[in-house]
């Protein structure tokens, strides 16, 4: 049995394809247009998932689509009337394309597929419950979903036990964690739906002063977790902003403007929400382990890509295990619509695999030697071809050596974080290489960390974590062996003076609070990447180097062996893997400044 999962019209629309239960394909439709967090409706994501399966649309029996719309477009509607006529503008904004597209979603999937079968609509939080639930580990476990906002729900938690989801509590929009977040993000300066994660990097550098003040004016959280933002300070639920003016004289000031210099004040600000979402969430887990008595939690939806939170959550042993969805945030509702309609929908049974059903979501496009040959012949590029042993070791020569490689191999990662297959790397020993990775590679900004890829088996000795974090969604600390003590001048520092302050052995993957957003790599799941990192360990006696997604700011992940040349080709890189091909960035033909270093003013 064919089941197209489908996300899409707000931001990170997906398609996935589950065949008898098993995720056969799953991408983001951003990968394919090349438009970061697209929104649109995934046509060339849903092409790429039934051509990977040589399947067309009348092979499929039913198509799940992530969300209710009409109900989602009854919490518009009412929205707008209790507050008129002050939401009249965003209202005239919004309508034109709900009346035109969004409230059509049955018409269009019908249409663009050519499909005439049935059509199966969770609402959004079902959706991203059952994507945390059913691909997880356990057979019977608690779930929690946070995020912006669905149809009305905004966080919801249950029971997941065999095949079936329940529901067993949910908060309402407007009061949403995800919206706070946001409102935040906002105010610092960053664009919403993607600047998230730049708080959670910028928060160590900040104190949370503001957080009694965010929990004085802002929102009033009870003991279970459950929550109420005070809307006055908010314009999100009918105006065009995150924020209102009063926000604005609760803070000091207006948001910052984007891409102006970060000052103490932005740090403290992300450290205080920050501070914020790590207690109520705590809260909310110790709510759902209470009301479900369950030994394990499943987490979804947005907020739970904020792998500082999660990190507190499982150091808080709340639940003897957690597991996050990998692609937690709107991109995953694909999975979970497609998934909730062959277990709880049909009824088909579930038994939960030892580690997860996502495959180390390795479940987007790939591209054969002979692909990749072709594409280098054409275009004349100048490659060496190696055996997968020969390639590793010199791989990890390489970037023992301090040079910066990028790594293509195999299917693409699902999810907003590169894996291991659309990645790259550089030494985590270096000193020096967290700026050059930002700035002559990413194109970014300094303040941002780098992630760790560590060997599973090793992970332990490294870090303060005794279980695996396969999807880069847990942070734990640097181990106390390996961290370096900061001198009593260092300890003076504020904001961004602390960022070249060696922290540890390892100190590219070091952030300045001695934490690290690991990924643990498994032989099983990722052969040759964990080759690599073992071939690296016997060079240098470190078994970890650094794994950054295959892109630049504000593009999205590579996905082609085209996308991945042009990206080295206009960056710093010295490498390029593609597939069993090694790629020196000397003598290739170089372009002109690009437009990426004109944008960010860089050399």
């Amino acid at each position: 049995m064919n089941i197209l999962g489908i996300s899409a019209y707000y931001h990170d629309s997906a398609a996935c394809l589950v065949i008898d239960g098993h995720i056969a394909a799953a991408a983001q439709e951003e990968r394919f247009t090349r438009k970061k967090h697209d929104e649109t409706f995934p046509k060339n994501a849903i092409d790429y998932c039934l051509n990977s399966q040589s399947l067309i649309s009348d092979d499929l029996d039913y198509v799940a689509f992530y969300d209710k719309p009409l109900l989602k477009f009854e919490r518009l509607l009412e929205t707008y009337i209790a507050s008129s006529p002050a939401g009249l503008p965003s209202f005239l904004k919004a309508m034109p394309v709900w009346v035109k597209e969004k409230i059509w979603t049955k018409e269009q999937i019908k249409k663009d597929l050519g499909y005439r079968g049935a059509i199966i609509f969770p609402d959004h939080h079902q959706s991203h419950a059952a994507s945390a639930f059913f691909p997880s580990p356990f057979q019977t476990a608690a779930f929690l979903t946070v995020d912006g906002v669905g149809e009305w729900a905004t966080t919801s938690f249950g029971i997941g036990q065999d095949n079936k989801i329940e529901t067993l509590g949910e908060i309402h929009f407007p009061h949403s964690l995800g919206l706070l977040y946001s409102a935040f993000t906002y105010y610092t300066g960053f664009k919403v739906n993607s600047g998230e994660y730049k708080v959670m990097g910028l928060a160590p550098y900040g104190v949370p002063k503001y957080k009694d003040l965010i929990l004085k004016e802002l929102i009033e959280v009870k003991t279970d977790g459950s929550f109420r933002l005070n809307m006055k300070y908010f314009d999100f639920a009918t105006g065009l902003r995150m924020t209102s003016p009063q926000f604005d004289v609760l803070f000091d000031g207006p948001a910052r403007k984007p891409e102006s210099k970060l000052t103490q004040k932005e740090m403290d600000l992300a450290a205080s929400v920050q501070a914020v979402t790590d207690e109520i969430m705590i809260l909310l887990s110790r709510h759902v382990k209470k009301i479900t008595k369950s030994d394990y939690l499943c987490l979804a939806g947005g907020v739970a890509l904020n792998c500082v939170a999660n990190g507190k959550i499982l150091r808080e042993r709340i639940f003897k295990d957690i597991w996050i969805q990998p692609a937690a945030g709107d991109a995953g509702g694909s999975v979970g619509a497609a998934l909730f309609t062959w277990h709880q929908y049909l009824g088909k049974p579930r038994k939960a695999l030892p580690s997860d059903s996502m495959q180390g979501s390795y479940l987007g496009p790939e591209f054969s030697d002979s692909e990749i040959k072709e594409f280098l012949s054409l275009n004349k590029i100048s490659a060496t071809h190696l055996s997968n042993d020969k390639l590793t070791k010199k791989v990890a020569g390489l970037i023992a050596d301090e040079k910066v490689v990028g790594w293509f191999q195999g299917r693409m990662e699902f999810g907003p974080r590169a894996l291991g297959n659309r990645s790259i790397l550089g030494d985590a020993r270096s000193e020096k290489m967290q700026s050059v990775m930002n700035l002559k590679i990413k194109f970014r900004e300094s303040f941002r960390p780098f992630a760790p890829s560590v060997l599973s088996e090793k992970s332990s000795k490294y870090f303060e974590i005794d279980r695996p974090s396969p999807y880069m969604l847990l942070v734990a600390n640097v181990s106390k062996k390996h961290q370096k003590k900061m001198g009593k001048i260092d300890q003076k520092l504020f904001g961004i003076d602390k960022l070249n302050i060696p922290r540890s052995t390892v100190p590219a993957i070091t952030h300045i609070d001695y934490s690290a957003r690991l990924q643990t790599v498994n032989e099983k799941t990722s052969p040759l990447y964990h080759q690599l990192i073992v071939d690296f360990d016997k060079i240098t006696g470190c078994p970890m180097i650094i794994n950054t997604s295959f892109n630049v700011r504000g593009e999205p992940i590579v996905c082609t062996p085209e996308e991945a040349y042009t990206c080295f080709i206009r960056t710093g890189m010295d490498y390029l893997v593609l597939g069993n091909y090694l790629i020196a960035k000397k003598g290739q033909s170089q372009t002109k400044e690009t437009e990426w270093q004109k944008e960010y003013q860089l050399d």
